[in-house]
């Protein structure tokens, strides 16, 4: 039996509607798998620069905290040294102060005369050479030389030797220190200095752990007191 074009432009309208639907479905599924894909994509490139931004603020906050770090201890540093500083200041003022009463001490003849004494019996036990020089200030050579004129026996007592000592009348300690004398062997090689300011000195550097104990207390970080 013929179709009729009824029939046929029924059919063809059918396979339309078919093939309109089917389509229709391809692109809803196509759309649903992009739509998928897109948010799967999204999702990768969120979470990867989420964990960028993470990992640039753990650094900064690292930089930040190191840089932190840093400042404290350089202030710590410099208060350190104004401290030491302060502290050498004073032990400084403290040495100048002593310097002074030394120079008090050559102002009273009793006391500066038997100070010479013993400085120069000293730089002879020192010593022990048959022939000394001594130089002394300018203005201490008859004080001096009274108390060689003491010594000299006091001397061949304890070590039972003879000593010829002399004067140097020519080159003079500066008449600006405190005093005491310097004494020689016989071609000035070796020398003894005790004059008030080398002593001063050398007080101060035995004493200097025990000055600073006193002046500022123990320091725990310091294990031998030297």
């Amino acid at each position: 039996m013929a179709l009729t074009d009824a029939d046929v432009q029924k059919q063809i309208k059918h396979m339309m509607a078919f093939i309109e639907q089917e389509a229709n479905e391809k692109v809803e599924e196509i759309d649903a798998k992009a739509e998928e894909e897109f948010n799967i994509e999204k999702g990768r490139l969120v979470q990867t620069q989420r964990v960028k931004i993470m990992e640039y603020y753990e650094k900064k906050e690292k930089q930040i905290e190191q840089h932190k770090k840093i400042q404290m201890s350089n202030l710590m540093n410099q208060a350190r040294l104004k401290v030491l500083r302060a502290r050498d200041d004073m032990i400084t003022d403290l040495l100048n102060e002593a310097r002074q009463r030394l120079g008090e001490i050559a102002k009273d003849p009793a006391r500066y005369s038997t100070l010479l004494e013993g400085l120069l019996l000293q730089g002879f036990y020192q010593l022990l050479e048959p022939k000394v020089t001594i130089r002394c200030r300018q203005q201490d050579v008859e004080m001096v030389q009274t108390a060689v004129i003491k010594n000299i026996p006091i001397y061949k007592e304890a070590v039972k030797s003879n000593i010829d000592v002399r004067i140097d009348q020519e080159r003079f300690l500066p008449s600006e220190i405190c005093g005491g004398v310097e004494v020689y062997n016989d071609n000035g090689k070796i020398k003894v200095s005790n004059t008030l300011e080398s002593r001063l000195e050398l007080m101060a550097h035995q004493m200097m752990p025990e000055i600073r104990v006193n002046l500022f207390g123990a320091n725990p970080n310091r294990k031998f007191m030297d």
